[in-house]
């Protein structure tokens, strides 16, 4: 992995040109499964007993784990009910703007396409299992914009009041690649990535495994910039070296907001390639989870040819209705899933009750919590006997970290505009250790507005926005991008209001994404394993986790869609379902591949 550099990926994601190598994708390594293949088999990813079929299950959260759980278990012949508290999409969420002038073209296209992506915003080729759904809805994906890749254009980096323009790596001082090479040496040295990534390339999960389980024994309890700190690589060189990687990092900007993490998850995301080659979504990632609540199949095992996820949740007469246990129609409002949940506990005949907001209580054989974990313990009332000590530990220390972004829509994308004199571009993507951090550039055509996501900042940065309004973070934002860009008038091509968002000051959230601290793995563990319930008691049994919190690989979308497949496996077999012998699922191979297990 080369630093400050993600090479422009194509946008036939996935596709292996005869003679070239086998991509890296995000197979493992904790648990090296093939999930793409399990997918697309033509045996299918099980079946379920007769009696089984047309059962509930609830789903509480319509984010992407949810929603992929939702359909697989709807295309297998078991009925979803789905819960959300707030929108479908969970931190998939594509918002549009509000225009500040009376134009005659507010309802245009060129305006109403045009969005922010508050949460995932950028995905790296290498998820294999996102990508499958996004191709199953014919969704289209283009290079992101990230700094000094040919979608950025261009790259500005400003620290300690120097700044540096930039169209390629070799545009910077040599302190930039003196940084790069340091920090590629010493993974090679340290862990021999180029060996762990040839296995992945290779899909050789016992070659994989033997070499990441030592890494995570030796490694589990010592933090990100333990390595860059101590590594040798690094001790050659100055402070400053040091000070420059926490500022810009590798890849997609700086990463002094991850040096307390452990290393294993960095390592994670170098080894699978999370943090190059990454694409948006065009027209907002939030199509993806709308586009599975909405995809008719005309091949799910019980559901009759046009069955969707909301029809399934339309209780309007002549279609598909919920049910409640008693044979009666349900009360979830048309089309649209049902609301927040507010507790969760086991009834006397041993069937999980889920209580809505609205005081509403259903039963279900099997229930699937893909929300935030710690929201078992603050917005849900959730019933201690569902799982077992050790599991509620590891649920309350997920540990999540904190983010900010705030957008606005402009004009036209000026920031193309060169400069007579310099032929330098206008603005660029920009990395900085000022309040903004990182700045991005979007460029929708050239007959739509462009958007600028001013700031996206982790941790203490992000915190330092937390109390204020949009419109105050714009102008924070902007007062500092002023000092790096004295010319250019950004206010003056502004044409909508500011949109924003902080995540952990969302109730439903609490963070925008899990970050492991040394010494978490074993919590990981036990949290990831969940869906391997042949061996718990019966009072632990019926409800399974899945979605960000549950993943090694988190703050990806692809963590959460593997664990979502997870579960779905784990609610098969919970109702006596079984995979085809030609295409064992997770929970087939999960005995021989799982995660390594760290002495207690």
């Amino acid at each position: 992995m080369t630093t400050f550099y993600s090479s422009e990926a194509e946008s036939s994601v996935g596709s292996v040109h005869s003679g070239e190598r086998p991509p890296v994708t995000i197979f493992g390594p904790d648990f090296p499964f093939s999930y793409d293949e399990w997918l697309n088999h033509p045996a299918g990813i099980g079946t379920l007993p007769e009696e089984a079929l047309g059962k509930e299950v609830a789903v509480i959260g319509g984010g992407i784990a949810g929603l992929v759980a939702a359909y697989e278990l709807m295309r297998l012949g078991l009925r979803p009910v789905v819960y959300e508290a707030e929108r479908l999409g969970g931190r998939l969420r594509s918002e549009k703007f509000r225009l500040t002038t009376d134009t005659t073209d507010n309802d245009d296209a060129a305006y109403s396409e045009v969005i922010a992506e508050l949460g995932g915003m950028r995905f790296p080729v290498s998820s294999t299992s996102f990508y499958h759904y996004l191709r199953l809805l014919g969704l289209r994906t283009e290079p992101f914009p990230n700094p000094l890749t040919p979608a950025a254009g261009s790259t500005v980096i400003d620290l300690g009041g120097e700044t540096w323009y930039a169209e390629s790596l070799a545009d910077l001082p040599a302190l930039f690649a003196e940084v790069a090479e340091a920090w590629d040496a010493a993974l090679e040295r340290e862990f021999g990535l180029s060996g762990l990534q040839d296995a992945i390339r290779e899909r050789d999960a016992h070659r994989l495994k033997s070499l990441w389980n030592q890494i995570v024994a030796d490694w589990d309890e010592r933090s990100f910039y333990e390595f860059v700190a101590q590594a040798d690589e690094f001790n050659g060189l100055s402070y400053r070296h040091r000070e420059v990687f926490g500022q810009v990092g590798f890849g997609t900007g700086g990463w002094d907001s991850d040096f307390a993490n452990s290393m294993l998850e960095i390592l994670r995301v170098v080894v699978t390639e999370c943090d190059s080659d990454q694409e948006l979504v065009v027209g907002g990632v939030e199509q993806l989870p709308q586009g599975l609540w909405h995809r008719e199949v005309d091949d799910s095992a019980y559901w009759p040819k046009g069955t969707s996820l909301a029809s399934l949740h339309d209780p309007s007469p002549g279609t598909l209705s919920p049910v409640d246990h008693d044979g009666e129609p349900g009360q979830s409002r048309r089309g649209t899933p049902r609301g927040a949940v507010a507790a969760l506990h086991r009834g006397e005949d041993g069937r999980i009750a889920v209580t809505e907001s609205t005081g509403d209580v259903r039963t279900y054989d099997a229930v699937l919590a893909t929300c935030q974990s710690w929201l078992l313990t603050t917005e849900i009332d959730c019933a201690e006997s569902l799982f077992s000590q050790d599991m509620w530990m590891a649920l309350d220390r997920t540990r999540y970290m904190q983010s900010s972004k705030t957008f606005v829509m402009v004009d036209r994308p000026f920031w193309k505009d060169r400069d007579p004199k310099t032929g330098q571009e206008t603005m660029s993507m920009t990395l900085t250790d000022r309040l903004t951090r990182g700045t991005y550039l979007f460029d929708n055509g050239p007959d739509k507005p462009g958007v600028i996501c001013l700031t996206y900042s982790w941790m203490s940065d992000a915190l330092k926005m937390l109390p204020y309004p949009a419109d105050k973070r714009a102008e924070l934002a902007i007062n500092a991008l002023e000092k790096i860009y004295p010319e250019v008038d950004i206010r003056s091509h502004i044409i909508a209001e500011p949109v924003t968002v902080s995540w952990e000051s969302d109730p439903y959230f609490l963070g925008a994404f899990k970050g492991a601290l040394p010494g978490h793995y074993r919590y990981n563990h036990r949290m990831y394993g969940h869906f391997m319930q042949q061996d718990m008691p019966a009072e632990e049994r019926g409800i399974f986790l899945a979605g960000d919190s549950i993943s090694f690989t988190p703050a990806w979308a692809e963590g959460a869609v593997q664990t979502a497949l997870n579960s779905v496996w784990g609610i098969l077999n919970h109702f006596g379902g079984t995979s085809h012998p030609k295409n064992p699922g997770p929970g087939e191979l999960y005995p021989e591949l799982g995660p390594v297990e760290l002495p207690a």
